[in-house]
């Protein structure tokens, strides 16, 4: 996911940990598959193997759904940068969700928002006919932010090239919106998959609505 964004402050209900175990070892599975990627494509195919192709695809295997999202691109001008952003922003914004909810709790939130952006993505692929592979955790990363956006909504955050802070709400709304406009609008040569972005979004949405019904002192 391009830029980065960067909370003024952070807010914990518990001792804070820099990296709390769900954070780290999603971290560390991601850098070693990437690594595995790089090292071992070209003769192993790993990236066409844990990628999530569409549905109606002779390279889909129900497997993709969970492994693509710990696989990045592993060749290209931009490869490094993607994986780099994905988990900077993880480690950024969901060190102080797991710090506040606890691991158990936030590992399942962060695969059920890659998961709800697998089914999107491959939905959206079905109905427009689309064909190529879709790699990384941008999706289950989506979810992290709205997360965080509806639980500390009016903190501040910096966004690159931007010179003043901007609160999480209107910050994640605008990359939201962004991503809805690049789904619909189908540029040519643009390969970000906007609607798994959309679906991670969406699925933490739902989640946090449905545990702070259930919860409100969890969440906030």
């Amino acid at each position: 996911m391009g830029g980065y964004l960067c909370p003024m402050s952070d807010f914990y209900y518990r001792p804070a940990e820099k990296f709390p175990p769900a954070i780290k070892n999603l971290i560390a599975i991601n850098v070693v598959v990437w690594l595995a990627q790089v090292l071992f494509d070209s003769r192993f195919n790993l990236t066409d193997r844990i990628g999530l192709w569409p549905v109606n695809s002779p390279f889909f295997h129900a497997w993709q759904i969970v492994t693509h999202m710990f696989a990045h691109a592993a060749s290209g001008p931009y490869m490094f940068f993607h994986i780099l952003f994905n988990m900077f922003t993880l480690w950024m914004f969901g060190r102080v969700l797991e710090n506040l909810w606890g691991s158990k709790r936030f590992l399942i939130f962060y695969l059920l928002c890659g998961l709800g952006a697998a089914v999107t993505h491959l939905a959206m692929q079905y109905f427009m006919g689309a064909h190529d592979v879709a790699v990384g955790a941008s999706g289950a990363v989506f979810g992290v932010l709205v997360a965080f956006a509806m639980t500390f909504p009016n903190t501040e955050l910096y966004i690159m090239f931007i010179p003043v802070p901007i609160k999480a709400k209107w910050a994640i709304l605008g990359l939201v919106a962004i991503d809805l406009f690049g789904g619909i609008s189908q540029v040519s040569g643009d390969n970000i998959a906007h609607f798994a972005h959309l679906g991670g979004a969406i699925t933490g949405f739902i989640l946090l609505k449905i545990w702070n019904k259930t919860n409100r002192r969890t969440l906030y």
